[in-house]
Parts: C-alpha cells; sequence; structure tokens
C-alpha cells in the first residue's frame, strides 16, 4: 500500500508541477506575441519582467525549482515504470496500444529540457550578464532589438521549431492527463481535455510563428 501511494503521490507531484509550468508557458507566450505585435510593449513589459524584485526574487527562483523538479520527477517514474514491467508483451502493436506522445515522453521531455538550456544560454545568461557582471546602463528600448538579433541564425531558428514542436506531442498527452492525475473526473473533464489539447498545438505553433516572424523581419543593420 505504501508503495502504491508513494507512486499516486509521484503522479500528482509530476502532475501539478507540470501544470505550474503550462501556465508559465501561457504567460510567457503572451509577453512573446507583443513582439509581434508591438515592439514597444514588448520592451515595456520585458524591462518590467526583467526589474522587478518580487519577479526576480521569488517568482524565477520558483518557476526554476518547478521546471527541474517536473523533469526529475519524470525520470523518476518512467525509470519506476520501466522497473516494474517485469512481464513483458508478446507483442507490442505501437500506436494500436498508446499514441507516439504518451510512449515517448521521456524523449520529448530530454529534448525540451536540452532546448531549456538553450533558451537560457541564449536569454538568461547574457541578461545576468548585462545587468551584474558588465553592469551596463539599463536601456528600456534594448529587448526587442536583442530578440531579434537571437534569431538572425536560421540554425538556431530550425533548433526552435523542432523543440516547439516536439513539444506540442508533449503537452498533448501530458496537459490532459494530468486533470487524470490529480483526480479530476467530473462532467467537466471532456472540455478540460479538449481545451488541453488544443492548448498543446496552439501554443507551441504560436512560438514557431514568433520565431520565424523575427527571424524574417530582420532590423536594418
Amino acid at each position: 500500500m505504501g508503495i502504491i501511494s508513494s507512486s499516486i503521490a509521484r503522479k500528482v507531484a509530476m502532475a501539478l508541477s507540470g501544470l505550474f509550468l503550462v501556465f508559465f508557458l501561457g504567460q510567457h507566450f503572451v509577453i512573446n506575441a507583443t513582439a509581434v505585435l508591438s515592439p514597444e510593449t514588448f520592451n515595456s513589459w520585458s524591462h518590467f519582467m526583467g526589474n522587478n524584485g518580487l519577479v526576480q526574487g521569488v517568482l524565477q527562483p520558483i518557476l526554476i525549482f518547478g521546471v527541474v523538479f517536473h523533469f526529475v520527477m519524470g525520470f523518476i517514474l518512467e525509470l519506476k515504470n520501466r522497473n516494474s514491467r517485469v512481464v513483458k508483451y508478446a507483442s507490442y502493436k505501437g500506436s494500436t496500444n498508446a499514441s507516439w506522445a504518451s510512449r515517448n515522453m521521456i524523449i520529448s521531455g530530454s529534448v525540451i529540457l536540452a532546448f531549456l538550456g538553450l533558451h537560457f544560454y541564449d536569454f538568461w545568461i547574457p541578461e545576468m550578464m548585462y545587468k551584474y557582471i558588465d553592469v551596463l546602463p539599463e536601456d528600456p528600448t534594448r529587448y526587442y532589438q536583442e530578440a531579434v538579433h537571437k534569431f538572425e541564425n536560421p540554425v538556431r531558428v530550425g533548433l526552435y521549431v523542432v523543440s516547439f514542436g516536439l513539444l506540442a506531442m508533449h503537452l498533448w498527452h501530458g496537459f490532459a492527463s494530468s486533470f487524470q492525475s490529480v483526480g479530476f473526473n467530473n462532467k467537466y473533464s471532456v472540455a478540460l481535455t479538449k481545451f488541453a489539447k488544443l492548448y498543446a498545438v496552439l501554443i507551441p505553433v504560436g512560438f514557431i510563428f514568433i520565431a520565424l516572424y523575427l527571424h524574417f523581419n530582420q532590423l536594418p543593420h
């Protein structure tokens, strides 16, 4: 019973951390979308997020912890599941039993984790260097130009596109199943599942569009 309970607890913790990251992903998309709609708004919101003490001192560490916790928990659950499969199936029919996304969450999750490392390298580390190492004077209008510059390289843009494609597949299974993991099962379950599937497609596609837009609309040098 203790083993079962601990397994359920891990799944619930995994689901809750995933829902938290999904919420952050939506918030992150809203801010990034302003780079397409209004560079001035993008600069304003980015400046606020980058210089607000609550965001930088409290919410950002919580986010980093949430990312690490979610992926570490995912790897632990995957190892537990593999070790528990004492009896092997005589025949495996692939997608007949489960979708590719659900069967390869560990693969898509690993690629997404690597992508987050690239994202930190592209944006977070330069921001820390700007503010705390080089200690350059703050320019509230610099953010849009910096974002456009990062998407000059077509290889980097390609990596972003592939990563968000895998994120869509990861969310397609993970977001919808998270509601089941936390015990949410009522008359709204079908509508929530449909919303999760729609979210899993539209948000990553939106990020891909932003990356391609910034790549093909470079500022004049």
